[in-house]
């Protein structure tokens, strides 16, 4: 007892694992409780009168009682969508005060007895009841021992199993869909309709099927609240209980028609009902992995190798950013210049002023926790935690819904519809805005050629790896002609060979796009390659908004330094141009440009790695900075090494050699070494 139940096949998979691995003290409860809920079953099985099944189930009674049943469940079912839909909504997304009672009242029809449920609803609906005679006196309604009664009583016990299968599949819904829906143009109905309604079409289907399957059984509050009125309110269940007294075989045979009716139900959700509702049908295939043959080819001619340049190439006024964008393309509307210039004021957790001409392209960078999206958010109105008055061309849109903004976000995950195809994705903003259904399509797909993805218009999100759904993201917001462009890191989840031509073919759309973008990133490649300023957030506030060369070349942040690959070490300015570090230790610099900072300044010191360097003895000579340190860990960037060297005293420093000079000095965690940095090398900010 207690001992490993062993599978007798080695090697099953994951199945046998876990067969391998069920303690006998649980397995045979277990079967035991199958047995339990099995044998009834069989009992009816083995008892039915099989030569007469046919005949129980056509006489006049049963027939009767079996169209009675399917007009009182489907009406039910009917009842249950109308109110059931919108309650689960409210659950899901609304917050209020006392939801959690909402939450029990909806669930006590489950556990409460039906003939319980039955008094209840004869004390509500009743001609004695709390609303029965208005009922009664006004629409001349009366709900006990009718028809409509034996719906009211189905529905007040099936409806749950609708409510919280909604519920739960509304709460596992992706929030980006519908607010990238909304940020595309469509309104709340629109949204609802042709995103979350088909997003949760299986979860809809299966709490529908249980719903009248529930409905379809329903005794206890039928015969207490609606009486057994042959024709009237005399359901299957209640024919059953009839037949017992007269004809238990003819009972048994009407058991058994209920029970298969049941099974099939169940055997149709397969899983559904417990919570494979909201599913994809496939996962993407992974960045590297044998996808979906791509036609239109993820490489591009002259796409950059990753880490050639770090300089933003010079775009000519109103070059033509797609002449390699394929035959037939032709360029969509863009925002007119002078129209999309944006000015926003932002309060709350973001706090600062963001102006932007048209054309411009903001790279949003700073630590997690800065603001990024939450800025993003704000200039869409979808967070309560910052706010934002914006003004786009002269037209204050602070107070207008998402969807009338002309504002497109492409959120990290890219968010595409899973249930439309790439071509339909593209098309859905033009839709929202009033497009007509062929003219969209058409624009849809000279977007899908001009990024490269122009022969995967019919494939769905499923279908295409992470750099494809990207592109097509992408198309789907530039085809939506919006006045400003949202993008939530939109590489982050790519591999660095897929990011550089994903990050060239932005580029080139950037380049041509009237509107202002914004670019939330992690990466210094993107941020100086794709920005023509670059937007530092900390802690909500802006610290810097420059260009990128001068915040590469004098950042004022030590994360931006050190997201640039520098060290970056805050102190305060000393006399003779040193900085006292605030970890400990002195640093000399040399005399830069401008006034230099007055004693006590707060500074942070940057040094780029290649400017350290490292010796196995003191070096001579002209460093001003010299320091005794201990190797801690050595790592490959591309043909380069970074050395990281810590020293009591200074904070730890990162030099950058190559693989020969590494061999030469014979580095190796724990080697001792010395580190020297010239004082023309280190770059002062005033913070």
């Amino acid at each position: 007892m207690g001992g490993p139940v062993r599978s007798g096949r080695p090697g099953a998979g994951a199945g046998g694992a876990v067969r391998r691995g069920v303690p006998a003290g649980l397995l045979v409860p277990a079967l035991v409780g199958v047995a339990f809920l099995l044998l009834p079953l069989v009992g009816v099985s083995a008892r039915t009168d099989w030569p007469s099944l046919l005949h129980h189930l056509t006489t006049p009674q049963v027939t009767q009682a079996l169209r009675l049943s399917l007009v009182v469940s489907g009406w039910a079912l009917l009842l249950s969508l109308l109110m059931g839909v919108p309650l689960a909504w409210l659950l899901a997304r609304v917050p209020f005060p006392g939801k959690a009672l909402v939450r029990s009242l909806v669930l006590l029809p489950m556990v409460l007895p039906p003939t319980v449920g039955g008094v209840a609803l004869l004390l509500a609906f009743g001609r004695r009841g709390v609303l029965g005679p208005w009922l009664e006196s006004t629409f001349g309604l009366t709900l006990p021992f009718h028809t409509a009664g034996a719906v009211v009583a189905a529905a007040f016990v099936a409806m749950p199993f609708l409510v919280i299968s909604l519920e739960g599949a509304l709460a596992g819904l992706r929030p980006s869909l519908e607010e990238t829906a909304a940020s595309l143009g469509a309104g709340p109905l629109r949204v609802f309709v042709t995103v979350t309604l088909p997003l949760l079409a299986p979860a809809l289907a299966a709490g529908a099927a249980l719903t009248w399957a529930r409905a379809l059984g329903e005794f206890g509050a039928t015969i207490t609240f609606a009486g057994n009125l042959p024709g009237a309110t005399q359901t299957l269940p209640l024919q059953v209980y009839l037949l017992l007294q007269d004809s238990p075989e003819a009972a048994t045979s009407v058991s058994l028609l209920l029970l298969v009716i049941a099974m099939a139900v169940l055997v149709a959700l397969r899983g559904r009902w417990t919570g494979g509702a909201v599913r994809e049908a496939r996962a993407t295939p992974p960045e590297g992995a044998a996808a979906p043959a791509d036609p239109a080819g993820l490489a591009e001619p002259g796409a950059p190798e990753e880490g050639a340049t770090l300089e933003k190439p010079p775009i000519r006024p109103g070059a033509d950013a797609d002449a390699d964008a394929g035959p037939g393309a032709t360029a969509a509307p863009a925002p007119a210049a002078g129209e999309s210039d944006l000015r926003a004021e932002l309060t709350g957790y973001t706090h600062f002023p963001l102006t932007a001409p048209a054309g411009t392209t903001i790279a949003v960078v700073g630590p997690n926790g800065a603001g990024k999206t939450t800025l993003l958010r704000a200039l869409l109105g979808l967070t309560p935690r910052a706010h934002a008055e914006v003004l786009l061309g002269g037209r204050d849109v602070t107070r207008l819904p998402t969807h009338r903004r002309e504002v497109a976000w492409v959120p990290q995950d890219s968010a595409l519809f899973p249930h439309l195809s790439a071509l339909a994705n593209t098309a859905y903003g033009l839709r929202a805005r009033g497009v007509p259904r062929t003219e969209a399509r058409r624009q849809a797909r000279e977007w899908l050629v001009r990024l490269g993805v122009g022969e995967l218009a019919g494939r769905r999100p499923a279908q295409l790896s992470g750099g494809q759904a990207q592109r097509v993201a992408l198309a789907r917001a530039l085809a939506a002609r919006p006045r400003l462009l949202l993008l939530d890191e939109p590489l982050a989840a790519l591999d660095q060979t897929t990011r550089a031509r994903v990050r060239h073919t932005l580029r080139r759309h950037l380049a041509g796009f009237g509107g202002v973008c914004l670019i939330v990133t992690h990466d210094p490649v993107e941020a100086v390659s794709l920005a023509d300023r670059v937007l530092v957030l900390e802690g909500g506030a802006a610290v810097q908004d420059a260009p990128p060369a001068e915040v590469t070349r004098h950042p004022r942040s030590p994360w931006v330094a050190r997201m640039l690959g520098g060290n970056a070490w805050e102190g305060t300015a000393g006399p003779g141009g040193t900085v006292q570090l605030a970890g400990g230790g002195l640093l000399t610099t040399a005399p830069g440009e401008g006034t230099p900072p007055g004693p006590g300044a707060p500074v942070l010191a940057v040094i780029a790695p290649e400017a350290v360097s490292l010796h196995l003895a003191r070096p001579e000579g002209s460093p001003r900075n010299v320091w005794a340190g201990t190797v801690r860990e050595l790592t490959a960037v591309g043909s380069r090494l970074r050395v990281l060297v810590t020293s009591p005293e200074v904070p730890a420093l990162v030099a950058e050699i190559t693989p020969a000079a590494a061999a030469d000095l014979g580095l190796a965690d724990g080697t001792r070494v010395w580190t020297a940095v010239k004082a023309t090398e280190v770059t002062v900010v005033v913070l």
